[in-house]
């Protein structure tokens, strides 16, 4: 076969860089997250990121929902943590409300949350791992997501979009079997996270694939509106629990782990960290539900708080509220109000706007994914193309929370 030789024209200079799409489709992107990519061999020239690829209009359609019907949009998030997501939904509808809950509903709440953002930093770590090189660590921690799933079922009857609980409490109290799966998790997990640090904390490959890979300093990190571990990771020690505690994280005691460098190794290190002081939150309160009456899981709220369905079949008073709650027909205040919680990946806001009417004047989501990812291609900037993947991997991007 001949070779063509092609002439450029005279006075042109031959072009030294390619251009990639890294996604949509690429599995390496654990999600559909476009990144068209400007590439020197290797190195990374320049990044352009794409969103709305999987753009769902959940806040619009919360404006034609009653309160109690939004629950399920919050679960496709972060689905990765969704109990948080629904329990941030809750309070923010609570807070509006005026509804105080019992501190049992607290405590409870303190536990799933907590479970929830063991499970959602066990996959963001095994992943990071995996996109390294080590997918022993990866099937080793699933496990134990799966563990946490059945003490799910045993409380809500779903495991990955949760709809879990209520607004003023949970829809029925813990079973014996799910007190027991939770001692069993508070056992067991500390064993396998032990040895999932051994193996990777220390790792010469793991530590030259993710040391100086995607830094960033806590001024950038701040600038850019970097909260959660991301932020935490750069220095700064904030964190939603401490600065405005919600659901009594006031009675609990633990530490904010942070990081300096910013970069993909500390952000590992962090959640790592972040899962030891989630298991002692879990068994502080644990210890601290042995002191409460164990019949209380929801708040005294008749006309938000949906009866017994034995008590709709026989009592009257029952049957008109169980039917002005599914009719979005109980009385909402009218107000503005913003309510932060510490998702899993960072500060979870939602901002609420009630007119007074069955459904939300206006509902916007904080997604912490979304402000994380406009920072995406500052850090790949002049990195490997190997190290774009680990980057994202790091930042714990997820495609439900970053579009809604």
């Amino acid at each position: 076969m001949s070779e063509q030789h092609i002439t450029l024209p005279e006075g042109s200079i031959e072009r030294q860089t390619q251009t990639l799409n890294l996604g949509p489709t690429h599995p390496a992107t654990h999600g559909v997250f476009q990144n068209i990519l400007e590439i020197d061999g290797e190195r990374i020239v320049s990044s352009e990121s794409t969103v709305g690829y999987i753009h769902r209009a959940f806040e619009k359609i919360a404006e034609r929902r009653p309160y109690y019907q939004i629950t399920p949009l919050t679960d496709r998030l972060n689905y990765c943590s969704s109990p948080i997501n629904n329990m941030g939904w809750h309070m923010t509808v609570e807070k509006l409300l005026g509804i105080q809950t019992p501190k049992r509903v607290d405590y409870l709440r303190v536990i799933i949350m907590e479970l929830a953002r063991i499970t959602d930093h066990l996959i963001c770590n095994g992943v990071v791992g995996v996109d390294s090189g080590a997918f022993t660590g990866f099937l080793y921690l699933m496990k134990y997501r799966e563990l946490v799933y059945e003490i799910y079922e045993e409380i809500c009857g779903s495991r990955l979009t949760t709809n879990i609980g209520r607004v003023g409490g949970f829809e029925r109290n813990f079973t014996p079997a799910a007190f027991e799966k939770i001692e069993r998790f508070l056992k067991e997990y500390p064993v396998a996270l032990k040895e999932f640090e051994t193996m990777m904390n220390r790792n010469r490959i793991f530590m030259e694939r993710t040391q100086g890979v995607g830094p960033i300093s806590a001024e950038r990190a701040i600038n850019y509106g970097f909260t959660g571990p991301n932020l935490r990771a750069a220095g700064v020690d904030y964190d939603v629990r401490v600065a405005q505690p919600y659901c009594s994280y006031e009675d609990f005691e633990f530490t904010i782990p942070v990081g300096t460098t910013g970069d993909c190794y500390d952000r590992f290190l962090v959640r790592n960290a972040e899962m030891w002081e989630s298991l002692s939150i879990i068994r502080q309160a644990m210890d601290k539900l042995k002191d409460l009456p164990s019949d209380v899981y929801h708040a005294d709220v008749p006309a938000y708080y949906l009866p017994e369905k034995s008590a709709v079949y026989t009592k009257m008073e029952a049957l008109i509220y169980h039917f002005k709650i599914i009719m979005g027909e109980s009385d909402i205040l009218p107000g503005e109000l913003y309510n932060p919680v510490e998702g899993a990946n960072g500060e979870l806001g939602f901002y609420l706007i009630s007119d007074g009417g069955r459904s939300p004047y206006r509902l916007h989501f904080r997604r912490p994914c979304f402000i994380y990812y406009q920072a995406y291609a500052e850090l790949i900037k002049g990195a490997m193309l190997s190290d774009a993947v680990i980057c994202m991997s790091s930042l714990n991007l997820i495609a439900g929370e970053l579009d809604a």
